[in-house]
């Protein structure tokens, strides 16, 4: 075992740390009260050199200034009130002299316990001349200058110097060694309070229109899904290539503070990678691949905790995890959706009824009641989740819902709208968004129109997301543009240019205006308000 793997931190030193950060931020009420409830006392000074010639100089001021935050034994207390209580007798300071002899607790003490050095002082108050050999007699003969010196050097020796702003340049240090090791990015942002990237946050809803910066993946590796993380720490990617990576969605570059990363050690899937969805708190990661087969991996180590080698027969097109993260809910080109238990490694439910490929599934309804899903065939399907049944099937067209007679466009995406538990977001392959309830009514439709006088092309949506609180609808189009919509009036704000190549998805950022939006080229770019 190395030494440095046995290296203890005292917490008496971590307490006298932050004691010298109060001191050196004049917050002397804040120190006071740390120390009385610690019981642990700073004992520093600025400039030994400076205390020490105080000391010598008979500059009793700044001497007591400098005490009075430092925890000194009784008996050199006693010694230094002594000694000043001597010289003020001699400058004919009486009544100061008088104060100090008997209305202080060293002074008590020495009357308590060295009875006869306090009568001393008591008889030479008394005295109209002072006289410095009688005096200084009961220190066998000590000068004033000796005196000094003697109460110096003790004095010294309970208190120590350390440089200043040490907490702050411990900090410091700590976070080179961090970057030095890859453990952070040199050049972004850090929260040292949470020991994360800065949880950047915005008064409201805003469209982000303004590309930042972008990740690029080789043209044959290009990121078939892209998700954050819920507490926006993290950027992850699947890509076709098998490799799920995590990024720094500010600076586009990859997290080497995973050590896995760091290592080239990469969490990989056998096959294209379809899917990926992050748990409640962040702490695991879902991966559907192209072969039917779900990971569960834990963020912080890159390792798989959970295998479903079986989850599905063919590929894995969209993963949710359930509120209390105990359970995946999965859909698939293999038309069914179901629901895999983390605890038991199982299959726990199966939801079968849906004529072709099972492109999303959402949970919905008060604690997950329900099951939301939307296939090739064209339907929306609402399922009751305990009992697997099909309780609606809904077809959507041209901004309504019509019978199952009329042929309705693939479903390409659902997704919960933020902050409701009955309201869903369902993307077809046409140029409609639609908004609607649990019980299968369109609340609102987003389709194009006429924007600021300028015409926009009815180009058909292939995939949506939303805002942090929903005001905001954002849908891409084939012709590789993003519209915005204002979810409450429905009505277009703004569209613009997201790609030059084939659009694949969207996903934003939950707290933050900050969007991904990546492409068949291999780019994910970055957007922000």
């Amino acid at each position: 075992m190395s030494s440095t793997s046995l290296l203890e931190i005292e917490a008496a030193d971590v307490i006298r740390l932050m004691q010298q950060f109060l001191k050196e931020n004049n917050l002397p009420k804040t120190l006071q009260a740390l120390q009385d409830e610690t019981t642990v006392t700073l004992n520093t000074v600025d400039n030994m050199e400076a205390f020490t010639a105080d000391i010598l100089a008979g500059r009793w001021d700044m001497v007591f200034s400098t005490i009075t935050q430092l925890k000194i034994s009784q008996k050199k207390l006693v010694d230094l009130y002594e000694q000043v209580t001597l010289e003020l007798i001699e400058l004919r300071e009486i009544s100061a002299a008088r104060s100090l002899l008997r209305q202080t607790d060293p002074m008590q003490f020495l009357k308590d316990h060295y009875p006869d050095r306090y009568l001393h002082l008591e008889h030479l108050l008394s005295q109209t001349v002072f006289d410095a050999t009688e005096a200084y007699l009961p220190f066998e003969g000590a000068t004033k200058a000796s005196r000094r010196a003697q109460i110096a050097q003790a004095l010294s020796s309970e208190v120590t110097v350390v440089p200043p702003s040490r907490l702050l340049s411990l900090l410091g240090q700590s976070l080179k060694w961090q970057a030095s090791q890859g453990m952070l990015e040199p050049d972004a942002p850090y929260d040292l309070f949470r020991g994360a990237a800065p949880l950047a946050t915005s008064g409201e809803d805003q469209p982000p229109t303004e590309c930042y910066n972008s990740i690029k993946f080789p043209k044959k590796a290009h990121a078939e899904c892209v998700v954050f993380s819920p507490d926006g720490q993290c950027l992850a990617t699947g890509s076709v290539d098998g490799f799920i990576e995590i990024w720094n969605y500010v600076t586009g570059k990859l997290r080497k503070d995973f050590k896995y990363q760091a290592e080239d050690s990469m969490m990989l899937m056998e096959t294209p990678v379809l899917s990926l969805c992050f748990s409640p708190d962040s702490q695991h990661l879902a991966s559907g691949s192209q072969d039917g087969l779900i990971k569960i991996w834990k963020l912080s180590s890159g390792q798989c905790i959970r295998r479903f080698p079986a989850a599905h027969s063919q590929g894995v097109t969209s993963l949710s995890f359930s509120k209390d993260g105990t359970q995946v809910l999965s859909s698939s080109f293999d038309q069914t959706l179901r629901i895999h238990g983390l605890k038991s490694g199982k299959m726990v439910k199966e939801f079968r009824g849906h004529g072709s490929f099972v492109n999303g599934v959402v949970w919905g309804g008060d604690g997950g009641s329900r099951v939301i899903s939307g296939s090739s065939d064209g339907s929306m399907r609402i399922w009751d989740t305990k009992s697997t049944n099909c309780l609606l099937t809904v077809h959507l067209h041209e901004g309504q819902v019509v019978t199952s007679g009329v042929h309705s466009p693939t479903v390409n995406a659902v997704m919960p709208m933020p902050r409701t538990l009955d309201r869903f977001l369902v993307c077809n392959k046409s140029s409609y968004v639609y908004l609607v309830n649990i019980k299968g009514q369109v609340v609102k439709s987003f389709t194009p129109t006429v924007n600021a006088g300028t015409p926009v092309t009815a180009s058909h949506y292939v995939c949506v997301t939303t805002s942090p609180r929903g005001d905001y609808v954002y849908c891409a189009t084939e012709s590789n543009h993003v519209h915005v919509y204002h979810s409450e009036s429905g009505k277009m704000v703004t569209s613009f240019k997201a790609s030059e190549a084939e659009m694949i998805g969207l996903a934003h950022h939950p707290v933050s205006n900050i969007m991904a939006a990546y492409s068949d080229d291999g780019i994910v770019s970055l957007w922000k308000a």
